[in-house]
């Protein structure tokens, strides 16, 4: 019996919110070892700075992932509640956006705002699997969509993790640099409690449940893919390829092997 046969004959909504919880409890990349060193004040500069210029591709693919979902969408109240996430990270009027306040993080860290932005420095395996996120809103169905936006369930406790973490081990992080952690702590919770409950009244045969199930578990998989590369090229040595953004704690130590 695979672990996906758990999920395949889920009978009420209750039961398909369970097993969503219980696959986050599982996969969510709050577990990954890079998260445990990032948190505990045990990587370097450089590694949070690789940390954040990495984690920039996909903040900056939410809205347009987003906005692929409402391209499509013919439900109305949906797109209502759907587009507050844009705005939330492309940010409106005098209001910013998420996109801007990871901006700062990067720049508090000292890396270039132009540099960030351009990507250049991000790693293959970031750009691939962000791609595959953004294209799977795109082209599976629309509750599948949905559905693999609720890792936010889970957002919360690695935000109050972090938050403390960053602040009270890297005396370069600032108050102002974990600002956009803080303000997820209220907007998450209210994105997924929305779309948990669209996808329990619209999820309403064990088939679609089932879809539900693996739309979630992909994008643990997304999140935990990028955290392995990153883990892969700043902490074991795996090398870190051509182009990428490569810290100068990380060229120090070499010319002093």
């Amino acid at each position: 019996m695979s672990e996906l046969d758990a999920y395949r004959d889920l009978r009420s909504p209750e039961e398909l919110e369970a097993a969503l919880r219980r696959i986050g409890a599982e996969r969510y990349h709050i577990h990954h070892p890079f998260h445990r060193l990032l948190h505990s004040g045990r990587c370097t500069k450089g590694q949070v700075q690789a940390w954040a210029l990495n984690r920039y591709v996909y903040q900056s693919r939410i809205p347009m992932k987003d906005a692929s979902l409402m391209g499509r969408c013919p439900d109305r109240e949906l797109r209502r509640h759907w587009l507050v996430r844009i705005l939330d990270h492309d940010g409106f009027g005098e209001e910013e956006g998420g996109i801007e306040r990871w901006l700062r993080l990067c720049e508090g860290l000292g890396l270039s705002r132009d540099y960030v932005m351009s990507e250049e420095g991000a790693l293959p395996a970031t750009k691939f699997a962000v791609e595959a996120y953004v294209r799977f809103v795109r082209e599976q169905s629309l509750l599948e969509a949905v559905a693999s936006s609720l890792t936010e369930l889970f957002a919360p406790a690695i935000h109050e993790e972090r938050i403390p973490g960053l602040l009270k081990n890297y005396p370069f992080v600032t108050e102002e640099m974990v600002a956009y952690f803080r303000k997820r702590l209220d907007q998450a919770p209210r994105d997924a409690g929305f779309a948990l409950e669209w996808v329990k009244k619209h999820a309403d045969t064990p088939e679609k449940r089932f879809l539900v199930c693996k739309a979630l578990i992909f994008k643990c998989d997304v999140l935990w893919a990028q955290l392995d590369a990153l883990h892969h090229a700043y902490v074991l040595g795996g090398g870190i390829p051509r182009g990428a953004f490569v810290p100068e704690d990380h060229v120090e130590k070499a010319r002093a092997a």
